[in-house]
Parts: C-alpha cells; sequence; structure tokens
C-alpha cells in the first residue's frame, strides 16, 4: 500500500513539474529576447561590439518585431562596417512603423553605399519629405551621374553645388557629363571650378589638358599636362604619349621626340610611336631622322607598306637626281606590295600640276 502511495505522489510531482516548463516556456521569448538585449546593450556599453551584435542577433531571434531590438541590430551591422546586412535591418526598421528622417538618411547613404541606384532615389524623396532641411541633392545627382543620366545628373548637381559650394567633386561630375557628351566647351569652366576646388587633384588637370587638346587648344594642352605631372600625376605610358603629341602640336619637336621615345626605350617595337616620331621629323623637313624611324618599323614589319612609301617620300623630298630615282622605286615597289597606297601618288601628283 505504502508502495501505491509514492508512485502516486511521484507521479503528480512529474506532473508538477511539466505543467512549470510549459508555463515557462510561454514567456521564455519576452523574457530572452530582453535579457539578450540587456546584455547586447551592456557589452555595447562597454566597446565590446562584436559580442554586442551576438547578444542582438538573438534577441531578434525571440523577439523580430520589437524596434528597439531592429534599431540596435541595424546600428551594430552599421558599426561593424556589416553594411549589407545594417541595410536590411533598417529596411525591416520601416516596415515595424520607423519612418524617421534619421532612418532614411541610413538607407539613402547605405543604399548609395553599396550603389543600389534606385533605392538611393526612393529613400532621398522619403528623406525629403520627412525633413525638407535634409541636403539630398549630391547622392541624387551623383546616381543619375553613375547611370549616365547626364540630364538630370547635371540638373541635380548644379542644385547640389548652392546647397555644398565647397563640394569639388559636383562641378567634376557635371564636366565629366558635359565632357561625355563631347560638349567640351561647357565642360572646361567646370574642370576649372573642380581644380580650384580640389588643386592637388593631379588627375583632373590631366583630364583637362586632354579636353583642350581635342579642342586644338595645343597651348593650354601642354600646359595643364605639365602641370599634371608637377603636381603628381604618374608618368606612365599614355601620360607621355599625350604629352609628347602635345610638344609636336605646339611645334617643339625636340621636346616631344624625347618624350615619345622614353617609351620606345620601355616598347621599342611601338608600330605607333615609331610612326609618330617619323612623321613629325618628316613634316619638320627632317627626312635622315624620318627615314631612320620607318627602317625601325620595317624591322619589325617587313611588309609595312606604308612605311616604305614614306621612306621613299623622304628620299624624294631630300632632292637631287640619285635621291629623286631612289624615292621613286622605293614608292613603287610600296605600291606594288599595296595598291591603295597608288592613291597617295595621285595626290601628289595632283597637287604638283
Amino acid at each position: 500500500m505504502l508502495h501505491k502511495i509514492l508512485s502516486a505522489c511521484l507521479v503528480l510531482t512529474t506532473m508538477l513539474a511539466n505543467s512549470q516548463t510549459s508555463v515557462t516556456a510561454l514567456n521564455i521569448g519576452t523574457d530572452s529576447a530582453d535579457f539578450f538585449l540587456q546584455k547586447g546593450l551592456l557589452e555595447k556599453q562597454n566597446g565590446r561590439r562584436l559580442e554586442s551584435l551576438k547578444n542582438f542577433e538573438k534577441a531578434a531571434r525571440y523577439d523580430a518585431s520589437s524596434k528597439v531590438i531592429t534599431a540596435e541590430l541595424a546600428s551594430a551591422y552599421f558599426d561593424l562596417r556589416k553594411y549589407s546586412q545594417a541595410r536590411e535591418s533598417f529596411k525591416k526598421l520601416v516596415q515595424l512603423g520607423d519612418q524617421s528622417a534619421a532612418t532614411y538618411k541610413q538607407l539613402m547613404t547605405l543604399s548609395f553605399q553599396l550603389k543600389q541606384n534606385e533605392d538611393v532615389l526612393l529613400y532621398a524623396d522619403k528623406l525629403k519629405t520627412a525633413d525638407p532641411s535634409e541636403k539630398v541633392l549630391y547622392y541624387v545627382g551623383k546616381v543619375h551621374y553613375d547611370m549616365d543620366n547626364y540630364g538630370d545628373a547635371i540638373k541635380y548637381l548644379n542644385r547640389a553645388a548652392e546647397e555644398d559650394p565647397a563640394n569639388a567633386d559636383i562641378p567634376y561630375m557635371i564636366a565629366h557629363s558635359y565632357s561625355d557628351m563631347m560638349n567640351y566647351k561647357l565642360a572646361i569652366p567646370y574642370f576649372k571650378k573642380a581644380i580650384e576646388l580640389k588643386p592637388t587633384e593631379s588627375y583632373w588637370i590631366y583630364e583637362l589638358g586632354l579636353i583642350c587638346y581635342a579642342m586644338n587648344a595645343d597651348k593650354d594642352a601642354l600646359k595643364y599636362m605639365l602641370e599634371a605631372g608637377e603636381k603628381g600625376l604618374k608618368r606612365d605610358n599614355d601620360y607621355l604619349e599625350n604629352l609628347g603629341i602635345a610638344y609636336l602640336n605646339v611645334g617643339n619637336l625636340d621636346e616631344g621626340v624625347k618624350i615619345l621615345n622614353e617609351i620606345l626605350i620601355k616598347r621599342p617595337s611601338d608600330m605607333n610611336i615609331l610612326n609618330m616620331v617619323a612623321e613629325a621629323y618628316y613634316y619638320k623637313a627632317k627626312f635622315d631622322q624620318a627615314i631612320e624611324y620607318w627602317d625601325r618599323v620595317l624591322e619589325y614589319d617587313k611588309e609595312n607598306a606604308s612605311a616604305l612609301y614614306m621612306i621613299g617620300m623622304s628620299y624624294q623630298k631630300k632632292g637631287g637626281k640619285e635621291n629623286t630615282d631612289k624615292g621613286i622605286a622605293l614608292c613603287d615597289k610600296a605600291i606594288e606590295m599595296d595598291p591603295s597606297l597608288s592613291s597617295l601618288k595621285q595626290k601628289k601628283m595632283m597637287a604638283g600640276m
């Protein structure tokens, strides 16, 4: 009998324990969310940002609808440069009812950083509605610029310049918008404004030089290319080639050839540079030097009929029967190799009539 009573007590005790566990389970979600939130806040206060994030993530698993937890989670992701997760958390915060200017600003800047262009425009509009004093025009203009929508880019960036006149990137992007549309005349003043605001940007100065070159403003092209070099622009082959051409365009043959020869030291079989130097000598009536460089072209390409033809023309330009006969023979041989060169001979004949 005693054994039965003890068994019954044991069963009753087990049932009571299970009942208590069920009650605890009903409350564990909210209690745990708050527990991990408070723990995360303490870790945050102590500067342990990664540990605080781990606790906020645990809190969110227990209560995904808490604005407080979601806000702390978004902030922690942002501080740890986990920008994609931060953006998603801020978007969730909006869904939970937080439509504050601060949240929209975070979403605009994060979308901008992550190149989510359509979202930048969306949240810039919402931010401006939430707080009309916020400056969003730079972001809107930059997005249109990145999307090659130059008409709207110029419109918004010009307005952004009124909000932030010291931002050198604004006139630079306007300048680039115009230059990409080959409207060089309108691009130049904006390039100059950008450089005035940020005079250390050597590449911007170089680009201005290239714009001047495209407009046949040869003296200005050389001036800005030299200034770019003085301010630290890397003297790579592209820079040296354009600088050499700039010297040739203003009539400074010696300096231009000197610069182009810097490229040939590293790239001795660069046909474009060899032909360029040869032509520069040819048009300055330095025919022996022209022949020397076209001979170098033939060393690398024995079938180059154009180079052979120009050697023939150089001999003819030198004058004297021997040179003229040799030149004519070389030109005829070049035409045999490439009959299309006969059109050059016909033009010469017409010019002499």
